[in-house]
């Protein structure tokens, strides 16, 4: 594994901690200690830190580390508010567009989601959720909306998850994106829609 994968692999698997309240808010991490929770050195630690810094989840602490960002209840408003805007519409773009290839893409990225939510693995499950909805807005080929909607999911976090992965619940979560895909498979852009927002509505709800 080259080590540009090798920091990529580690922004993932840290960014799903942070947004999945694994790591915990307020709390301040050295980059030695993550190296050894993640089982690398600590080299690709801190630029992976660096590169969350940069998506707004972490502060630099001075000589201590980098304290987890907690979003407010009003900051979890109004990405919910943004991406309601954007995304169910998209949504129901992609329906009308999207070739049999990118079907395929997106199934396959809507499999690995429920393969997490089977093994009840949180931070794959965010990760893996975050992939399905960047690669839903990236097939309208709008760069500026693709980053936006990265910035708003890196800001939120989902600390229901855990608690819904506790009691056996993140299967029929990840069911949504299975009717998702079954409503851009037939072309129907008004279902995709519906079922984006319903689904925006449940992270709000429950996930948060």
């Amino acid at each position: 594994m080259n080590e540009q994968t090798l920091r990529e692999r580690v922004v993932a698997g840290i960014r799903g901690d942070i947004v999945s309240g694994q790591l915990e808010p307020g709390a301040v991490y050295s980059a030695p200690h993550l190296a050894d929770i993640y089982h690398v050195s600590v080299t690709p630690v801190r630029e992976a830190l660096l590169d969350l810094v940069k998506e707004g989840l972490l502060e630099p602490v001075r000589n201590k580390g980098f304290r987890v960002l907690e979003p407010s209840d009003q900051d979890h408003d109004e990405i919910a508010q943004l991406r309601d805007l954007l995304e169910p519409p998209t949504a129901g773009l992609v329906a009308r567009i999207a070739t049999e290839t990118q079907i395929a893409h997106l199934r396959n990225l809507a499999s690995n989601i429920e393969r997490y939510a089977i093994a009840n693995d949180v931070a794959k499950y965010v990760e893996a959720d975050r992939n399905f909805h960047l690669a839903v807005i990236e097939i309208t080929g709008n760069k500026r909306l693709l980053e936006a909607v990265s910035t708003l999911r890196s800001q939120a976090r989902l600390f229901g998850l855990q608690r819904i992965a506790d009691k056996g619940g993140l299967q029929s979560s990840s069911e949504e994106h299975n009717q998702l895909m079954n409503a851009i498979e037939r072309h129907d852009s008004t279902r995709a829609e519906e079922i984006m927002r319903e689904h925006l509505g449940h992270i709000r709800k429950e996930w948060s």
